[in-house]
């Protein structure tokens, strides 16, 4: 037989060698990654690091159970937005004005775009509070560096998603190595972590700061933005679609888990380092000037670091959350450019009009305690609509499991609010 005779008589899919097969699998599963590291970074921004190191200094480790169960429902309710996306290729926000009434679409907008505001607001004011401990830059150049690089971003998206998704993803790389550096330095017990990951307790003293821990996990601005940012990777394929979906939950899974992991690391330091010690923290700046005296320079190093980049990384995902809110909802067609500003204007005064920027974050977060109804309630009815998810609605189960997640963080937010507005926070 010829040679080339030979070849045209081989079976034409040769099977893979186990390791191309392995390599294959993994372009594959590459190609969609990122979505979700962007949405990660609204679950380490600088309010978790307000409450994580607040709950650790106090409690020691006793509130790490409240960080595995928000993850939870954070991977669940972030899961139900992609498939959104994925589904219908079309946002949330979008979906809303599509279906609910001009005045409850009227409400919602207003909610969601007070919402963006004032997540913005906290994580710009975290990147202004990394210049300003890390460089000792002044707090209105730290805002002004803050906003450029913010914008700089944002702007990158010219150039494609994955650009901003690799800008991004390197920054929560370097929270994450900062982190986990500081949680192996501070030899924390881990039989005592282990323990308290698994067992849940809580006592009256504790109650706030648990229930600040895990109701203001779940953010509704990365809800509106997930929806959207899967939608790059999407095609009009049924089949491909449902293949779409489970790379995005393995995205999701990573990503989140890698959240778990950082706001895991942050209570583990501060349960190990000022809880050992003796010593009650309840600001960042604080926290970074504690862990110098204690861990040295390098540690503290690390901690300012790992702010500026939660600050900086979560600032440019809050702006480009509110980009999706501001252009959904009521149809308002506003240029690219000024919704950027628009989001980040509020961060921007505060810092002008020489505001504390804990008492802002604090405020802000209150904010996010109202918003988040109108995030998660949208988004569990529209995902179950069969007319427009087709295959992809909701079974029983996960209604089941969406509106108990709903009715547990909407009663741990309103425990929140009571205790804020009866002077007992």
């Amino acid at each position: 037989m010829k040679d080339d005779q030979f070849i045209t008589s081989l079976p034409i899919n040769l099977p893979l060698i186990p390791g191309e097969e392995i390599k294959t699998k993994a372009k594959g599963l590459l190609k969609y990654l990122g979505p979700a590291f962007i949405v990660s970074v609204a679950y380490m921004d600088p309010g978790n690091f307000g409450t994580n190191i607040s709950g650790g200094s106090q409690f020691g480790y006793n509130l790490l159970w409240v960080i595995l169960w928000s993850n939870l429902m954070a991977i669940f309710v972030q899961i139900l937005s992609a498939k959104v996306g994925i589904a219908t290729g079309v946002s949330l926000p979008v979906h809303c004005g599509n279906v609910f009434s001009r005045g409850v679409n009227w409400f919602l907008w207003t909610i969601a775009t007070l919402a963006a505001m004032a997540t913005d607001l906290a994580e710009f004011l975290g990147g202004v509070l990394g210049f300003y401990l890390l460089f000792n830059i002044p707090l209105v150049w730290s805002a002004i560096l803050t906003g450029f690089i913010t914008y700089f971003i944002c702007h990158m998206q010219k150039y494609g998603q994955q650009i901003v998704e690799r800008i991004i993803t390197t920054m929560v790389a370097v929270i994450s190595i900062s982190y986990i550096w500081e949680m192996f330095m501070s030899s924390p017990e881990w039989g005592q972590v282990a323990y308290h990951v698994a067992v849940p307790m809580l006592t009256a003293d504790s109650l706030l700061v648990a229930v600040g821990m895990l109701g203001a996990t779940v953010m509704p601005h990365v809800i509106y933005l997930h929806s959207h940012l899967v939608q790059n990777r999407r095609t009009n394929d049924e089949n491909d679609c449902v293949h779409h979906l489970k790379m995005a939950k393995i995205d999701v899974f990573v990503a989140m888990n890698m959240a778990f992991i950082v706001n895991a690391a942050m209570v583990i330091v501060s349960a190990a380092i000022f809880k050992g010690n003796g010593l009650t923290v309840d600001s960042i700046e604080a926290a970074y000037m504690t862990l110098q005296p204690l861990m040295g320079n390098m540690a503290a190093g690390a901690f300012g670091l790992a702010l500026l980049a939660s600050g900086l990384s979560s600032s440019t995902v809050g702006t480009m959350a509110g980009e999706v809110i501001l252009n959904g909802f009521v149809g308002f067609d506003i240029p690219i450019s000024i919704r950027r500003l628009i989001t980040m204007l509020p961060g921007m005064a505060i810092i002008l009009a020489g505001i504390n920027p804990m008492s802002a974050l604090v405020t802000s977060q209150v904010v996010l305690s109202f918003a988040l109804p109108g995030a998660i309630i949208p988004l569990l009815l529209i995902s179950n609509k069969k007319e427009i998810m087709g295959r992809f609605k909701n079974s029983t189960i996960t209604n089941v499991l969406g509106w108990i997640i709903i009715c547990m963080i909407l009663t741990l937010n309103a425990v929140l609010l009571y205790l804020i507005f009866s002077g007992q926070a």
